[in-house]
């Protein structure tokens, strides 16, 4: 594929023609950032956007899951409290009180990106922008000009179609029902659905996790996949995998019936499909433009986020890239300071990259997994281990932590940090700032860790559990 050449600096001195430098549409992470620092560059800058302020992470993603998932941990932090000399009555959960937090939380959220936009000189125009041309787009019953213009619209979820499509709900309809259901189903293998299925059981549902894989959290070290599937099963959870949906029924007494392709049923209150996300761009008018889209429907682009029209550019979901909230602020700062300030540019570099499932307990990863280190040619050293965490010892929690380092044999370098644990987000994010920078398993070992923590254990790993 070939793209035309980004426009020159130059160009922008005459800009009477049209109404912005740049107009982005979607003011999610990505295209409030890119819209926030081209405007600090001295672009004049609009922005569209036609649901919610902050996109999928602040009002649909991250930002409400984790809340739910925090929501949902209290549940064993309640059982654990006795084990270190509490008596708590037996505690009682109101799902509507969390909805309304989280609601009054989101909201608050939205009115930061608000100001955000709006303290930076950014022009705000709600409303679902259509392209008419490459330099023009629609919004209602008004039209606006721009030099570039930024396509920042995300993803959305994608449900398959089937007999009975219509009774499952979506990731993003998950965070506003009225009612906590006592049976869900959730039917994925990733992110999405292993989370909610841990926050469903957590808040005490009857929870089954359906997968028409072999196991779930493809493309995750297969360590990582198969302990937390045991942590799972051992918490009750009902997980199946191999288990592919044909129907999903309503039945007489309003419950909702899943049959399986090898005819097992279940009966549930609620079915949530977490089975993937796809570029939202729907109604956007592509066909105005140059703009060329791969074999999945993404959004095709350059390494300069440039599209095969040379006035449109792309960021985030809506692109092939890596689907994470931190990457798309990159993507979007780092498009802006190419476009707007040339001397500030970086590329993203899209080498270990964190990142972590909210599950109960939490899976963090950064870098390789074994059988892609395997897969590039490294030889290699293992480290794991596997502990009960010391908080588990006195509540009586037979749960253990997991960890693992995929080490280069040939020069020592760590390749890849995998943890299963409690806030292993947290302790991974500090790691990875030593992994980016290249760190050696002997700059592991010359760490002196902090005691007792969990965290110290990937400073205290001396002997490989194998090696090539």
């Amino acid at each position: 594929m070939r793209y035309a050449a980004p426009l020159d600096s130059s160009e922008m001195t005459s800009m009477a023609q049209y109404d912005f430098d740049l107009f982005v549409i979607g003011a999610g992470s990505g295209g409030v950032r890119a819209s926030r620092m081209a405007a600090s560059y001295g672009a004049r800058v609009g922005v569209a956007e036609d649901l919610y302020l902050g996109g999928t992470c602040v009002n649909v993603g991250c930002v409400p899951k984790k809340l739910f998932a925090y929501a949902a941990h209290f549940a064993e932090d309640f059982e654990d409290a006795e084990g270190y000399g509490w008596d708590l009555a037996k505690a009682g959960f109101t799902w509507s009180r969390l909805l309304d937090n989280k609601n009054a939380e989101i909201t608050r959220l939205n009115g930061i990106y608000r100001n955000l936009l709006v303290s930076a000189g950014v022009t705000l125009v709600e409303g679902r922008a259509r392209f008419v041309d490459s330099h023009t787009v629609a919004i209602a019953d008004r039209t606006y000009t721009a030099e570039r213009i930024l396509i920042a619209t995300g993803g959305w979820p994608h449900i398959p179609e089937f007999p009975g499509q219509e009774h499952v709900i979506s990731s993003n309809d998950v965070f506003f029902l009225k009612d906590l259901p006592k049976r869900a189903v959730v039917v994925g293998g990733g992110y999405i659905a292993i989370e909610f299925a841990s926050i469903f059981h957590g808040l005490g549902c009857d929870t089954s996790l359906l997968y028409r894989g072999e196991l779930f959290l493809r493309g995750f070290d297969k360590e990582v996949r198969e302990h937390m599937a045991r942590t799972m099963e051992q918490k009750g959870l009902d997980l199946r995998f191999n288990a592919d949906v044909s129907r999903v029924d309503r039945l007489e007494n309003g419950c909702l019936q899943v049959t399986m392709l090898d005819g097992t049923r279940i009966e549930t209150d609620l079915v949530l499909y977490a089975t993937g996300r796809r570029p939202n761009l729907a109604g956007l008018g592509l066909q105005n433009t140059d703009v060329t889209l791969d074999d999945k429907g993404f959004v095709e682009v350059d390494k300069q986020y440039q599209t095969a029209d040379p006035a449109i550019f792309a960021i985030g979901d809506v692109t092939p890239t890596v689907q994470l909230t931190p990457v798309a602020l990159a993507e979007g700062m780092a498009l802006a300071r190419r476009l707007y300030q040339p001397a500030d540019y970086r590329p993203v570099d899209y080498d270990d990259i964190a990142t972590a499932v909210f599950c109960i307990p939490n899976i963090a990863t950064l870098g390789l997994t074994e059988e892609q280190a395997r897969e590039r040619g490294h030889t290699l050293k293992v480290y794991e281990s596997r502990f009960r965490a010391m908080r588990n010892t006195m509540a009586g929690r037979s749960e253990q932590s997991f960890m693992k380092l995929v080490v280069d044999k040939a020069t020592d370098r760590v390749l890849g940090v995998h943890m299963i644990g409690p806030e292993a987000g947290e302790i991974i994010q500090g790691l990875a700032v030593a992994v980016k920078a290249g760190a050696t398993k002997a700059v592991f070992d010359a760490t002196l860790g902090i005691h007792p923590t969990a965290a110290e254990e990937f400073v205290t790993m001396r002997t490989p559990t194998r090696e090539d």
